[in-house]
């Protein structure tokens, strides 16, 4: 025993900085105060939920290293990116609400007079490496310098895919706050940012930046970056509520019934963006398929749509085994299917929510490989537990409508990450 902790003493010795540091003292306690924290670590809604891939190693060995699927999981070609300006982005809003995907699930949201930056990821790699691990698709739209001010950075959890040291390294010498889930804090004061810039949130806390406020609600995922994962951070979706617009994002998360308890207290939204990528059968209770992401669309509307569906988590990393565009066109046709909004920009490409059109075109179809397979429409919605009221024929057609070769169901077989995302 006494040799296994040397070892282990040796190894976080060893630690990048990139893995962070763990709460301590006050953090810590705080920690332990939290409803949501039992037996030594944080809690999903709904009880536990496989955080590693299911099944034997072997059957994910064999998914995961398939020759036939692997290359369906990058783009053949150049990934299109709009060419973001500064311009673009500097002219106010007309609506008063525009949104910017920059790729995966790092989104520039400018709500009414405020600039809110969810998830920034600006690295090549998501890794704790410069030299291994998952490594970026396509270029960032827009330099991180050239982005101009920000008024309050909101990370999710603490994952390489969501939260990425350098970039937060690059945001802490300005004076931009940090929105953050409880004791994910520790990993950003040890990159450098001072704690009066820290806003350290419990789920169903709220915070006020300008004048918006910005609620920490519940996701279903889990959390760790270093050789040691303590389960000491938590994890989280957020509400940004303005005096004039709500927007909603999801960070990482299963679905779950909580999306309809979030609508109802905070929704209808403007616009929400939901993970619809790097979900698997080896773990389908941390990410969800685009049905599940566009059933969580409609609880978080709680009635009537209010606004689109933006896709995110998708397109920039290769971190599961489905076909690279399978997020897109399940995301596309799941919204067909249903009668839905869904918006579709180009990475980098600014769209305003609530104006009369958004963007819908397919665009990653000219560099995607053919899919091998996939689930029908139908299939995939009645397993993710979407009706309506003419299913049998919305459903027909919109098998119809993927001309990619697939439905809109979630593929034969998607482990995701080898990097914890």
């Amino acid at each position: 025993m006494a040799g296994f902790r040397t070892l282990s003493s040796g190894l976080r010795a060893l630690q990048p900085r990139a893995f962070g540091a763990d709460p301590s003292g006050e953090r810590m306690a705080r920690i332990r105060r939290s409803p949501h924290f039992k037996d030594g670590v944080f809690q999903n809604p709904g009880g536990p939920a496989r955080t590693r891939p299911s099944g034997s190693t072997l059957d994910f060995a064999k998914v995961f290293f398939d020759k036939d699927t692997r290359p369906r999981r990058t783009p053949k070609g150049t990934v299109p990116v709009h060419s973001t300006t500064l311009a673009d982005i500097a002219r106010p809003p007309a609506t008063g609400l525009r949104l910017t995907w920059m790729g995966h699930s790092s989104v520039l949201a400018e709500i009414d007079g405020r600039r809110v930056l969810f998830d920034p990821v600006w690295g090549e790699r998501c890794s704790p490496f410069s030299f291994a691990g998952p490594k970026r698709l396509h270029p960032v739209p827009l330099p991180l310098a050239a982005l101009g001010p920000v008024d309050v950075v909101v990370i999710s959890h603490d994952h390489y895919d969501h939260l990425d040291m350098p970039t937060i390294k690059a945001l802490a010498g300005t004076d931009t706050l940090f929105a953050v889930p409880l004791g994910v804090g520790a990993h950003l004061e040890h990159w450098g940012v001072s704690a009066d810039r820290l806003r350290e949130l419990d789920w169903h806390e709220s915070t006020k930046v300008g004048g918006l406020t910005l609620t920490a609600t519940p996701a279903r995922h889990f959390c760790g970056r270093g050789l040691r994962n303590t389960q000491h951070t938590l994890w989280a979706s957020w509400v940004v509520a303005g005096d004039e617009h709500r927007i909603y994002h999801s960070g990482d998360t299963g679905y779950f019934d909580g999306f309809k308890e979030i609508g109802a207290e905070h929704g209808p939204f403007d616009a929400t963006m939901i993970q619809i990528g790097a979900y698997s059968d080896f773990w389908p209770d941390i990410h969800m398929t685009p049905e599940e992401g566009m059933r969580a669309h409609l609880d978080l509307q709680g009635g009537p749509e209010h606004g689109p569906m933006l896709p995110i988590h998708w397109a920039t990393f290769n971190l599961a085994t489905h076909p690279w565009a399978d997020p897109g066109e399940g995301a596309l046709a799941a919204a067909r299917a249903v009668g839905a909004g869904v918006a579709l920009p180009r990475l980098g490409e600014p769209f305003e929510p609530t104006a009369e059109t958004v963007p819908s075109e397919p665009w990653w179809r000219g560099v995607a490989l053919a899919p091998g397979g996939g689930r029908a429409v139908g299939e995939a919605l009645a397993g993710a537990g979407i009706r309506t009221a003419s299913d049998a024929a919305v459903v027909a057609q919109a098998d119809t409508v993927s001309d990619g070769g697939r439905g809109a169901g979630k593929g034969t077989e998607d482990p995701e990450t080898l990097s914890a995302s």
